[in-house]
């Protein structure tokens, strides 16, 4: 085991450039860099360490184990990883599957840091930075060998080690600081969209000098440049606040080819072992995912027959997706209570509000049933008693960072980057809403505190930015304290994943879209495939949190309490993501758009989702999709709780 590590933030920077890239490969072209005319003419291999392993899942028993290799070739260094080949340690994943997670042929030239990670107990493992600002899936170093790997980058790159980070080694830039920062990625507002087709980035005037006051190195520590696009000279961005960020996640939205070229791999197949030309993209069809049912029944990917024909299915959607129904009223929610206030059938109340959501006045009462702060089975006596109980422990847990003395906050290093990122946070969010909105707005300061004291209660996790958007519409609903805090608590359990360091919450989530969009739509999919677009990136931020920014408020409220009730499925918001995704089908392959041209798209839906229709839509495939549809989700994927005991979001380091 190694020392304990230092900077061990779980919201730290490195992690919000790690949540960009999901857990697989997408270093297709960095191949063509090498030699073409023969795999391995003029390469030496000058570091080579097998049983490195990457996480697809927060299970330890589920890793890909491989060989790290660092090639010399001319004046170039090369980073690969390749998983073993006929790996039987894994039955879950297929050797296509493992495939996914191949990293080739990355140039230390387009490498921008390298985040050394050695945590008490665990495994060391780094996450490598681009300078685009994509990051490579942690790689674990379960026979050591981290320190031997730096030291042989340092014989042929200059690396040097961070002075605000100790554990971040930076490569190829030390300019100075740069004009645009990350959080100019954030949207203000849900319905704020690009104002040009050709903008890289959407400005946000408001707080990027703000975070231009610090600088920082992980996510954006890589002040990364985004590439040339529609001819305009690269651009450099800079991120000082550590932000698990949204801002990151948006930057999806704007990058260029470039990012589309090294994010291809996510979802497609490599068969050998070797180089591979950028060119053999569009001669060898064999490089991309098969269509072909998979004998692997218990696989995570599981495949599926070739879904009916869209046409059909369309029609079929018109008949199976229900109408929409009123919202639940103070008296009829009366009958669906006892006389001491049970909840006599949980099951027809999660349907009802499924099929209508709740009215506003009556959110209160019921939201906190359906996140679980209050059983199904509570009385009006035990909620009550439960309210005063709850509220005593969390002024308890409360006062734990209120007692901090500024002298114990200048030797609290994790305290305060917390903080600081929680106070930049609630200001701007929501801003567009009365209740949030204004200078020493008290909502805003109990969004604040609630999150500060939930970065006390899990400890472990911490604070990401994100989840100021989350606990956002429940403390607008609930307008107390101590009730938005548990309710914010039992939301995490199931949520909390989405912001694991090893990003396989995310990444679960949109390797199970694309199997189901594969299963639903295989038009849509096939097109997909043959435009590099599988791994689905555009669909991030909509997974991230749930479509809290792409809806205005009242409707962000009614889809919340709809996808709260789990009725049909857990993952009712996947199926969410493939009704819109179905519904602008003839727009995207009729405009044949590329990577960009798609997620620019996709933000720019943002304000305009038609709700009601959309849940339709999404009801209609869930029913559609049967058990083939709940066996393209692999267990565990949030909001599921995980499938077995002690690997949790909160112990990861320990474990892995």
């Amino acid at each position: 085991m190694q020392e304990a590590e230092l900077h061990d933030l779980s919201d730290d920077a490195d992690y919000a450039a790690s949540q960009q890239e999901g857990s697989a490969s997408m270093m297709r072209c960095y191949s063509s860099k090498l030699s073409t005319s023969s795999e391995t003419e003029g390469a030496e291999i000058v570091y080579l360490k097998d049983n490195v392993a990457i996480h697809p899942t927060q299970y330890a028993s589920e890793r890909i184990s491989g060989r790290l290799k660092l090639i010399k070739q001319g004046s170039t260094l090369f980073m690969t990883w390749i998983h073993y080949k006929g790996q039987s340690m894994n039955a879950k994943l297929s050797e296509k599957d493992r495939n996914l997670y191949t990293i080739r042929a990355v140039p230390f030239a387009d490498v921008r840091s390298i985040r050394r990670h050695t945590p008490a107990l665990g495994w060391q493992y780094i996450i490598v930075v681009l300078s685009s600002g994509l990051a490579l899936p942690p790689l674990y170093f379960y026979n050591g060998g981290v320190r031997e790997f730096l030291t042989t980058i340092k014989q042929h790159v200059f690396l040097v080690r961070s002075v605000e980070d100790t554990n971040v080694f930076l490569l190829n830039d030390f300019q100075n600081p740069l004009q645009r920062t990350l959080s100019s990625l954030e949207l203000p507002r849900a319905v704020s969209i690009p104002s040009m087709p050709s903008t890289p980035v959407l400005a946000r005037e408001s707080t990027s000098h703000e975070n231009q006051e610090r600088t920082d190195v992980g996510v954006s520590d890589v002040s990364a440049s985004i590439p040339q696009y529609n001819g305009r000279r690269r651009q450099k961005f800079h991120d000082p606040a550590r932000d698990i960020s949204i801002q990151v996640l948006e930057k999806f939205s704007f990058v260029t080819k470039f990012a589309r070229e090294t994010t291809s791999q996510l979802f497609r197949e490599s068969h050998s072992n070797g180089f591979r030309p950028l060119e053999r993209r569009k001669s060898n069809q064999s490089d991309v995912y098969s269509h072909k049912p998979s004998d692997d029944a218990e696989g995570v990917a599981v495949q599926s027959p070739v879904a009916p024909d869209p046409v059909e299915f369309d029609k079929l959607s018109l008949v199976w997706g229900k109408p929409r129904q009123p919202p639940l009223g103070l008296e009829e929610w009366a009958t669906f209570l006892d006389s001491e206030g049970r909840v006599v059938d949980s099951k027809a109340l999660r349907k009802r509000i499924f099929y209508g959501g709740i009215e506003h006045k009556l959110r209160k009462e019921v939201w906190a049933i359906l996140l679980g702060y209050h059983t199904y089975e509570s009385t009006y006596a035990e909620r009550k008693h439960q309210r005063s109980i709850k509220k005593i422990e969390y002024e308890t847990i409360k006062s734990q960072w209120q007692s901090i003395s500024p002298a114990q906050a200048k030797r609290f290093t994790k305290f305060r980057e917390r903080k600081g990122l929680i106070e930049k946070d609630v200001v701007r969010t929501d801003k567009s809403l009365s209740f949030y909105d204004g200078d020493d707005n008290p909502n805003v300061n109990l969004l604040r505190d609630i999150l500060l004291t939930y970065s006390f209660y899990n400890f472990d996790l911490g604070y990401c930015q994100g989840m100021s958007d989350l606990l956002s519409p429940i403390l607008f609903v609930m307008e107390d304290e101590s009730e938005s805090f548990w309710c914010f608590v039992a939301l995490m359990e199931c949520l909390g994943p989405n912001f694991n360091r090893d990003q396989s919450g995310l990444h679960s989530q949109l390797f199970a879209l694309s199997k189901l969009v594969e299963l639903l739509d295989n038009p849509l999919h096939n097109y997909f495939k043959q435009n590099d677009c599988l791994n689905y990136f555009f669909c991030f931020r909509w997974t991230l949190i749930q479509f809290k920014r792409e809806l205005e408020y009242e409707k962000t409220m009614r889809l919340c309490e709809v996808l709260w009730t789990h009725y049909l499925s857990e993952h009712i918001h996947l199926y969410v993501s493939v009704a819109i995704l179905k519904r602008y089908r003839g727009k995207i392959i009729g405009e044949q758009m590329d990577f960009d041209t798609l997620l620019r798209f996709i933000n720019e839906l943002s304000g305009r989702i038609d709700l009601d229709a959309t849940l339709r839509d999404a009801e209609a495939l869930c029913i559609c999709a049967g058990e083939k549809g709940a066996d393209c989700i692999p267990p565990g994927t949030p909001p599921s709780l995980p499938v077995d005991n002690g690997l949790l979001y909160s112990q990861q380091d320990e474990v892995l």
